[in-house]
């Protein structure tokens, strides 16, 4: 049996110098005005040189862009990108959550990652998640959702330190300078910041600091005011003048921890709201994860993405190597969709068989991206008949017969968001970021302008021996984040990445066989309707793959369910942010045309 490498710590320096809470606590959440400045526009396309960046967002976009015009590189691009995310898209990404940064060096043509996902506290007990009162599990709504016991130690402060000290060229303090405009001037309201606002209304008014920051009123934002975070501006200059030291030791880190293990909750609030365990001392000790990528070959192309504690990229690899005994572009459509789906079965049933954090269970990463073990699963796809599901996993000795117990999976947290990022140079950034659900925990931390992620409710909820998932004080929860960067003869050809829980992986799949299987264009496998299949007995689909594919698909064996929960309103898969690198020094930059609201597409010189 073959494991994945124990992975080396990258440390951030840490500064003594600290600011008191005081300080910041002045800072207040100013009421909506009628915005005065004009807004970046949302182009879902773009094509040019000299670099280029792909979002989710139009501030964050042009922020990453201004860093490049004025002579940064893709890693302070993408830093830039991130922090005004955390502005604009607060409800998915921040620096109260965690990710992973995917980095291809063009200069040692190397590809390099960093680890950034939030930590398990080290006193957390394997019954966590059991209701004391019950016996029982918690409801995943509202209790583990909206809850101090789901809080992970924070990482993505330490991503954007550890980033711009090994590959960038501007300090945090200047990467975080566009998203301190933007929290302070503001940013206009759009229906998707609306929308996932009234959705989660509920719990943010059940905290007193969530409810003063984003229901100014006792209602959300109307769209096409503008909204400013003071809070957060201060915050982000605190990180920029004394570095991540401020985050993770002092009295931020008290904040934080007391936070979690208090929420703040409101008079009024029904909402059970469990505390949790979060401390001073998990801050401290908390650091990210330098190592090596997940690599897989497919149709002559290298492949790379995030090694375990992420499973996007042994699962997203494993079902190319599937996909790849397969012809897929000679095929009828319906054929080779029902090959993509089975595969992500399959991958889907060993990812939850097999895969953890590396530094808590032995992970065979090896044999799960071996040409070997994919042909002991690719043979057990029919040509004209599902997969009967849940299917089992694998067995590792290299037998055609599946052997684990079935595994099914829960649709946890969607509300991700990734951004794509390249350079003059040739660098290239594929970043994937989150607190998890749609407003992370709910809790905004008093004072400072950010919520806390939730990201723990992606550990398995009760606790088992055999469960390589299972909760573990210090422990990384599996993430399915999937940033990829895809080499043609050793240099750039895409960059990809989305939000969406366990659907990330197969809307990275997804896409990567719409582009090179399939005869699309990028935008056209971007904008091209989804469905996933997490070896679950039934397919989830977007209406519109609903509607064009059921009567084809059915025969087969599918039975596909309609998309979408209880944090959102909108009945979508994904949100891809990517990049195609095209002859003469040209990037085909490209975003979402619907999704998320649509997104945003830059490059520096457009062409």
């Amino acid at each position: 049996m073959s494991y994945a490498p124990r992975p080396q710590l990258l440390r951030r320096a840490r500064p003594a110098v600290l600011v008191t809470a005081a300080a910041l606590l002045g800072a207040t959440t100013l009421a909506p005005a009628r915005a005065a400045e004009p807004v970046p526009p949302k182009t879902p396309v773009a094509i040019g040189s000299g670099g280029a960046v792909s979002s989710v967002d139009p501030d964050a976009t042009a922020a990453g862009l201004k860093v490049l015009r004025q002579g940064g590189n893709a890693v302070d691009a993408a830093v830039a990108t991130a922090a005004a995310l955390g502005v604009t898209e607060p409800y998915s990404a921040g620096i109260g959550g965690g990710g992973y940064f995917v980095y291809y060096d063009a200069r040692s043509k190397r590809v390099s990652t960093i680890d950034g996902r939030e930590t398990a506290p080290a006193t957390m007990p394997h019954d966590a998640f059991i209701d004391p009162k019950t016996g029982k599990p918690y409801p995943f709504t509202p209790e583990l959702v909206t809850s101090g016991v789901s809080v992970g130690t924070p990482g993505t402060a330490a991503t954007w330190a550890a980033a711009l000290e090994s590959w960038g060229t501007r300090s945090l303090k200047q990467a975080l300078q566009p998203a301190i405009g933007i929290a302070s001037k503001g940013f206009v309201v759009d229906q998707t910041f609306h929308d996932q606002t009234n959705d989660n209304k509920v719990r943010f008014a059940a905290f007193t600091p969530t409810a003063k920051l984003y229901l100014p009123g006792g209602d959300a934002p109307s769209v096409g005011t503008r909204f400013k975070n003071p809070d957060l501006a201060n915050t982000y200059k605190l990180l920029g003048d004394k570095g991540t030291s401020a985050f993770y030791r002092g009295p931020l880190a008290h904040e934080i921890a007391q936070s979690a293990q208090h929420p703040p909750k409101a008079p009024d609030t029904t909402l059970p709201v469990p505390p949790g365990y979060l401390t001073e001392a998990d801050l401290k000790a908390y650091d990210v994860i330098h190592q090596k990528p997940t690599k897989v070959g497919y149709r002559g192309l290298d492949v790379y993405g995030m090694a375990p504690s992420s499973s996007g990229g042994s699962t997203v690899g494993e079902a190319l190597n599937i996909l790849e005994k397969q012809r897929l572009s000679s095929m009828p459509r319906d054929k080779a969709l029902h090959y993509y789906l089975d595969a992500s079965a399959l991958a889907f049933a060993d990812r939850g068989a097999y895969v953890g954090d590396p530094a808590y269970v032995d992970v065979p990463l090896k044999t799960l991206l071996s040409d070997k073990f994919a042909a002991t699963r690719a043979c057990l796809i029919k040509p004209d008949k599902a997969l009967p599901t849940p299917t089992a996993a694998g067995s590792l000795k290299g037998k055609g017969c599946p052997t684990a117990t079935p595994k099914t999976f829960e649709d946890n947290g969607k509300s991700t968001t990734h951004l794509t990022a390249t350079d003059r140079w040739g660098n290239v950034v594929s970043y994937t970021l989150t607190i998890e659900q749609t407003g992370g925990s709910g809790i905004v931390v008093p004072g400072r302008g950010f919520l806390l992620n939730n990201e723990l409710t992606d550990f398995s909820t009760e606790w088992k021996a055999d469960d390589p998932n299972r909760i573990e004080g210090g422990k990384r929860p599996r993430s399915s984040m999937s940033p990829t960067i895809v080499l043609r003869h050793g240099k750039p050809f895409l960059a990809v990445g989305s939000p969406g829980g366990s659907t990330i992986i197969t809307t990275v799949l997804q896409t990567l066989v719409n582009r090179v299987d399939l005869g699309m264009t990028l935008p056209e496998a971007i904008a091209a309707p989804r469905a996933s299949h997490r070896n679950n007995a039934t397919v989830t689909a977007e209406p519109e793959f609903i509607t064009a594919y059921d009567s084809t698909l059915k025969p087969y064996g599918y039975t596909l369910v309609k998309s979408g929960d209880e944090f959102t309103s909108a009945a979508e898969i994904g949100a891809v942010a990517a990049l195609e690198f095209l002859p003469h020094g040209r990037v085909l930059a490209a975003a979402e045309p619907v999704r998320r609201g649509g997104g945003a597409a830059g490059v520096v010189n457009p062409r």
